[in-house]
């Protein structure tokens, strides 16, 4: 049985001039496990939506997995407490797993899964190409008002977020929403993996702030630019720097703050940090 991404439910809204009734439609969110050869390596809340894109971006931006082929089964099994992502991998990728549950300490609900030590948060991070993506001013500029036409349970809620794939000449090609924005960066990887998109074609573009594990995911993925509403983290922005990714944030109107990796804008804005 499907589980609906959102919900209608009553309440009332109060303003200085009196109340009414009202029906809103809310996001639901349920712990999703992903679970993998038969063992339980974590535990998200999610919007049960798209929860295959979920589990194969989540494998591969946590380096469970390095293509979808090495997830050699997927099914998503409904319960009445949440969902599971059951995966069953190649026999190559066991050994990497297995690795991987010795630091399992237990569920997690955010970011960083899987970890036991300050150096394990700190992993290092792979160097995205420059492959000669080049995008435009305006095209940056755009994104993320381009990327609202993609956001309907937004449109419903007002309550999630959405991660977009914007490529050079054709706009907004993907998008995917959750409560938790590495959530929707995670259903986008995984959607991009299995429609068989080079993630180094274009560009990833979020309704967020610029979190470390967001950089994370999109280096790891091969991301070589990251377009957001909001501002970076300060340690966001030194993993974009250290990663090669081009990050540019605070994007709206048509206007947007150039932190790092700038080349990668074809009419460069002048004085970047």
């Amino acid at each position: 049985m499907t589980r609906p991404a959102s919900i209608s439910r009553p309440g009332r809204t109060l303003t200085p001039e009196g109340s009414a009734q009202i029906h809103r439609t809310l996001p639901e969110e349920v712990p999703v496990a992903f679970v993998f050869d038969g063992g339980t390596l974590a535990v998200m809340m999610a919007t049960p939506a798209d929860i295959e894109d979920l589990a194969v971006g989540f494998a591969l931006s946590e380096g469970i997995v390095t293509t979808p082929n090495e997830i050699e089964a997927l099914e998503v099994v409904t319960h009445d407490k949440g969902l599971e992502a059951r995966m069953w991998l190649r026999g190559d990728r066991r050994t990497a797993l297995a690795e991987r549950r010795r630091f399992m300490a237990g569920p997690v609900g955010c970011g960083l899964c899987g970890i036991d030590s300050l150096d394990a948060a700190a992993r290092a991070l792979p160097r995205v190409a420059d492959t000669g993506l080049r995008l435009t001013r305006a095209e940056v500029g755009g994104a993320t008002d381009a990327l609202r036409g993609h956001q309907p349970l937004h449109d419903l809620t007002r309550a999630v977020h959405a991660a977009g794939f914007l490529r050079p000449r054709e706009g907004i090609v993907l998008a995917r929403e959750d409560v938790g924005r590495h959530n929707a960066l995670d259903k986008l990887i995984g959607a991009l993996a299995r429609a068989g998109v080079d993630p180094a074609s274009g560009a990833v573009v979020m309704t967020s702030r610029v979190s470390v594990e967001l950089v994370q995911k999109c280096a790891v993925a091969g991301v070589p630019v990251l377009i957001a509403v909001s501002a970076p983290t300060a340690h966001g922005l030194r993993l974009a720097e250290d990663a090669g990714i081009t990050l540019a944030a605070c994007a709206r109107g048509g206007a947007f703050d150039l932190y790092s990796h700038p080349h990668r804008i074809a009419d460069e804005v002048t004085d970047v940090a």
